[in-house]
């Protein structure tokens, strides 16, 4: 999966599943997704935030992308809208301590800082699975697609490779057959919480979730999947 920042539940439940997890940061940056941005509960409404990139060449990878220098400034902004949206959540004191350690890092790689952020995540949910770094592995990298996929399941010897349910129009199951490897798709259940009294807004960055569920009860809801 490519580096997303604070990512949707989904992400954390195929990290959960899986016991190789692969950041996948050699590939072009797209704007418009969700590697520098993510929404949070504020005012009972779903708020986007930001966390700016330096302007450069459309066709560097994720991995030689840089946040900018006002990152300490939206840092400061995210921290003040935490307080706002979440300061009577049940969970907010420990949430926002794991939040500080976070964001404490100097890091302005976007590929490294978000790394850091989601095994500091993991290790917070008592989730165990070894993260690689699909740039560091020894492949072709001339390959493109679904065959570049195979490759570095091949590198690490996986015989079952389960992808984002967003994956299915991408990767073909009899491919991957061809080669040796199961082909799943993980698919989250829509898990409702309490938030606040308000009605319930999916699909939001994990620090909603943390701040509104207790350890015990979000690695309960890691489970709530299924696998096509």
């Amino acid at each position: 999966m490519q580096p997303y920042l604070f990512p949707y539940f989904g992400y954390f439940q195929l990290i959960n599943t899986v016991d190789k997890f692969i950041i996948y940061d050699d590939v072009q940056y797209i704007k418009g997704g969700w590697i520098n941005r993510n929404r949070i509960l504020l005012n009972t409404q779903a708020h986007l935030f930001t966390f700016s990139i330096k302007n450069d060449s459309t066709f560097l990878n994720i991995n030689q992308r840089y946040f900018t220098n006002k990152l300490d400034k939206e840092k400061e902004k995210l921290f003040k809208i935490v307080d706002s949206a979440y300061s009577k959540a049940p969970f907010y004191s420990n949430t926002k301590k794991l939040l500080e350690c976070i964001l404490l890092t100097d890091e302005l790689n976007i590929s490294d800082m978000i790394t850091q952020s989601l095994i500091l995540i993991c290790n917070y949910l008592d989730i165990g699975t070894q993260f690689y770094i699909s740039s560091e592995i020894d492949k072709d990298n001339t390959l493109k697609g679904e065959e570049r996929v195979i490759a570095i399941n091949k590198c690490l010897d996986s015989k079952h490779y389960i992808n984002s349910i967003g994956g299915e129009t991408l990767y073909s199951k009899d491919v991957f057959k061809e080669n040796g490897i199961t082909l799943s798709f993980i698919k989250p259940k829509l898990v409702e919480y309490k938030q606040f009294e308000n009605q319930f807004v999916p699909w939001l960055s994990i620090i909603d979730v943390l701040m509104f569920n207790s350890v015990e009860k979000t690695r309960e809801m890691l489970q709530e999947y299924e696998l096509i």
